[in-house]
């Protein structure tokens, strides 16, 4: 494959990663939604009801708190470009992205850390006392919870010899055994604490409650409405669409597009669709079972997903 194929194609998938994650992460919380419902007895709103949300809240009126900064209308673009810029060199549906050698596991964390700041400080600048309190709760659960992400995709560059994602799914398909491995099985059960703690799900946070008291992302949130809240909730959704798929392609990356056919590449839009409504069905499983848990609980659960991504790191030395 020449050079200037090698770039469309990686264009093709970096482009059609960002558009399929866009319509993907309100159609999985949709679909969570769905299934919660379904489990307890209840019809539940259609599975496209969040897409029709940001459509409405697109034609509804900007307001901004009497003293609020530019820190407030600037936050949700800054959540939805750094989320943007992490989709788009993350191997979702191909492992050669566009920039995809600049995707070090660093780089993702760091881009998904602006994020969370963006959205604190945001949540702190109409000087509201649900907004700093959402704002505080949101850093701490961050703060305990990156580490946590960090050693357990490191774990799992320790097989690969890499921290670049591209590469440790590359290397996954060439070893699969590896899956089955305690450093994987061990990663696997801390990273999916660590992505129900970010993108606040229970039993770290309800995304459904109307409780100020409780809230944590929502209490941030508050003081947008119209088309800065839909950029908002489209980047929440994208963040939830982006750690659901790294999570499905980084132990289990099989379907994913490895050479540069386009067939290979519809293939992976299909596998990571399929992939990624599978977490969201385990994830909402786990939901409708699981009961909110108290504030100074939650560091428990976090320590406990740190601890077994440390574990994870000790595996993966041992049985290299």
């Amino acid at each position: 494959m020449s050079a200037t194929t090698s770039n469309v194609f990686s264009i093709t998938a970096t482009l059609l990663q960002i558009v399929l994650v866009a319509l993907l992460g309100p159609l999985l919380i949709g679909f969570m939604a769905k299934t919660k419902a379904r489990a307890e007895g209840r019809v539940g709103a259609p599975i496209v009801q969040p897409l029709r949300d940001i459509r409405k809240l697109l034609s509804k009126q900007r307001l901004h708190a009497r003293h609020a900064s530019v820190i407030l209308p600037l936050a949700p673009m800054v959540i939805l470009a750094s989320t943007t810029v992490a989709i788009a060199i993350s191997p979702l549906v191909a492992t050669h992205p566009l920039l995809g050698s600049s995707a070090d596991v660093l780089v993702i964390v760091y881009l998904l850390l602006t994020g969370s700041v963006a959205a604190a400080l945001a949540g702190l600048d109409a000087g509201t006392a649900f907004g700093g309190m959402g704002a505080s709760r949101a850093m701490t659960i961050g703060a305990l919870a990156e580490p946590a992400l960090l050693v357990a995709v490191i774990a799992m560059s320790i097989q690969s010899g890499t921290s670049n994602l591209p590469g440790i799914v590359a290397t996954t398909m060439t070893h699969p055994n590896w899956v089955s491995g305690p450093s994987r099985l061990l990663a696997l059960v801390a990273l999916v604490i660590v992505v129900i703690a970010e993108t606040g799900r229970l039993p770290v946070d309800n995304p459904a409650t109307h409780l100020e008291l409780t809230m944590i992302h929502e209490a941030m949130i508050l003081e947008y409405a119209g088309p800065e809240l839909a950029v908002i909730t489209l980047g929440a959704s994208m963040r939830l669409g982006l750690l659901f798929s790294l999570i499905a392609n980084l132990f289990f990356p099989w379907g994913i597009a490895t050479d540069g056919s386009y067939a290979a590449l519809s293939l992976g839009v299909v596998a990571l669709v399929a992939k990624t409504a599978i977490v969201a069905l385990g994830i909402a499983l786990i939901e409708v079972r699981s009961a909110k848990l108290r504030l100074f609980r939650l560091p428990e659960l976090l320590a406990g997903g740190f601890v077994l991504s440390v574990l994870a790191v000790i595996a993966g030395l041992v049985t290299r």
